[in-house]
């Protein structure tokens, strides 16, 4: 084996989890590979309700840490990624004999605006649902409501993002490649790694192994390690359906079902509205993850306990499920269990860390404790550098977001309005260099439909480690919602030939 495929740090898993960890190790000056079986963000990482926010339930359940940890993130990750992250005001609707006494509601919201060093988001307040466009979709049983801030994230891209970062600081991040085998010797990892594309196999070497692979966690400890009788995490499906658009207001909904369980509706790309999640146990293989019909029914019912328009599976335009990896702390039910994190680490001839558990909005301080971790097993450097940093095309203020639109609209004035909003949430100030010198639409190269041109597919194949039509229209876009088959099928073509003329 030689030298230049020894890395410092090999991490299995790109979920927003391992790709942090990739990304601020590579900033610290650690060589870095990563490798991840799928597409990155394909599974828990895209599956979630796409929030940044501190868990106001889980205040409940005690979880104080996580909570004060998670409130803290919000502003420092709006900062970093403008363009995917933003603030977002919640309705939690209120009525007398519901779940939760309104003191106790009170109580959780004065800490949740108070223990988390809250600068720019606004406060908590109360709102009268008889005058209030909030309530104008709701059931006149509910004529008060709480409201309070929290953030919207566009979960994959965020991902992504974390990836592209980490391969600018010279990272090797790898897609579609599974780890074979991963053995100690002779005070180091190594790695046989397969392209699941062509079937290639390679052997790499590392000082410390970070299994950050979200559910497929003890599956790497069973089968790649070779260790027996692995039971660290416990896995809880969430489903989601997405709805045509339910309600014009800006702002979600924060709904309290009768079991006790909490329920969010938000408006989504626009045209849509977003209603999730569940929690029950998952068996099986989290790549088989469907949403069942009982989950449907749950979601369509407790919806329909808010809204005066019935919510019926006649509204549903797409639904997504997930597997979230929690640590197993021995709760008695799944939406009980802790969303903490915990990290493990495993000396003997090699350093290894687990990553169990995590959220979103603690993925970076995830990282950070990480990499304090891998600091006391293989010496550290460098020091703490993401919580002041811009993620790629984050690099303007947050509350700049309607600048850099101006700015895109100027310089190609041929775009429609709205497709310019769409390039800046999703490529901020980078959407600029993927528009290049096109001076009318017809530069932008073959049209696919929505408003997805050549010129986009070309930069997300290029620079985003898109294959196929799934990972642009449902991980890197959203366009997946407007697309019909048949143009599902030509941009299918499309990238099929473009990796052909690579190759």
């Amino acid at each position: 084996m030689s030298e230049q495929a020894i890395f410092d740090v090999f991490v299995i898993g790109g979920g927003i989890n391992g790709c942090g960890i990739a990304r601020d190790a590579a900033g610290r000056g650690y060589s870095v590979a990563l490798a991840e079986m799928n597409d990155f963000a394909s599974g828990t990482s895209s599956g979630s309700t796409k929030l940044i926010h501190g868990g106001l339930r889980y205040l409940e359940y005690y979880e104080f840490r996580l909570v004060r940890e998670a409130l803290m993130e919000r502003e420092v990750l709006w900062a970093m990624a403008p363009h995917v992250i933003w603030p977002m005001r919640f309705v939690l609707p209120f009525h007398k004999g519901g779940p939760r006494p309104a003191w106790l509601i009170r109580l959780g919201l004065f800490l949740y605006d108070h223990i988390g060093g809250r600068k720019r988001l606004p406060a908590t307040s109360t709102l009268d649902l008889t005058r209030d466009p909030a309530g104008v979709p709701l059931k006149r049983l509910f004529s008060k409501a709480f409201e309070y801030s929290d953030g919207w994230v566009d979960d994959a891209r965020l991902v992504v993002l974390n990836a592209r970062d980490a391969a600018d600081r010279g990272a090797r991040i790898m897609a579609r490649t599974r780890v074979v085998s991963a053995r100690r010797a002779s005070g180091r990892w190594t790695i046989e790694i397969e392209d699941v594309t062509t079937g290639a196999r390679e052997t790499l070497g590392a000082r410390m192994l970070v299994n950050a692979a979200g559910p497929w966690v003890d599956r790497i400890l069973s089968e790649a390690v070779g260790k027996k009788d692995v039971r660290n995490v416990r896995l809880v499906q969430g489903s989601h359906i997405v709805l045509t658009k339910k309600f014009d207001d800006t702002r979600a909904y924060f709904f309290q079902n009768p079991d006790g369980r909490i329920m969010f509706a938000i408006p989504y790309q626009n045209d849509f509205t977003l209603i999730g999640t569940t929690d029950h146990d998952f068996a099986g293989n989290p790549a088989d993850v469907r949403i069942s019909d009982a989950e449907i029914d749950y979601l369509c019912a407790a919806a329909s306990e808010y809204f005066k328009d019935p919510v019926t599976r006649d509204d549903i335009v797409w639904t997504y499920s997930a597997v979230r990896p929690l640590y197993d702390d021995g709760a008695s039910k799944a939406q009980e269990a802790t969303r903490d994190y915990v990290l493990r680490v495993e000396n003997g001839d090699a350093p290894l860390l687990n990553v169990f558990g995590g959220k979103l909005t603690t993925y970076r301080r995830l990282a950070e404790s990480a990499l304090d971790k891998i600091g006391e097993a293989i010496g550290a450097k460098g020091g703490k550098w993401t919580a002041g940093s811009h993620l790629p095309g984050g690099d303007f203020p947050a509350t700049g977001y309607e600048d850099e639109v101006e700015k895109l609209k100027s310089r190609y004035p041929f775009l429609a309005a709205s497709h310019v909003r769409r390039l800046v949430r999703l490529y901020g100030r980078l959407a600029a260099q993927l528009l290049g010198n096109a001076a009318s639409e017809a530069d932008l190269g073959r049209y696919f439909g929505a408003d997805l041109y050549a010129a986009e597919v070309d930069w997300l194949i290029g620079r985003e480690w898109a294959l196929g039509a799934e990972d642009v229209l449902w991980r890197r876009t959203k366009l997946g919602l407007k697309f019909s088959r048949a143009q599902i099928a030509e941009l299918e073509e499309y990238i099929r030939a473009a990796a052909n003329a690579a190759a």
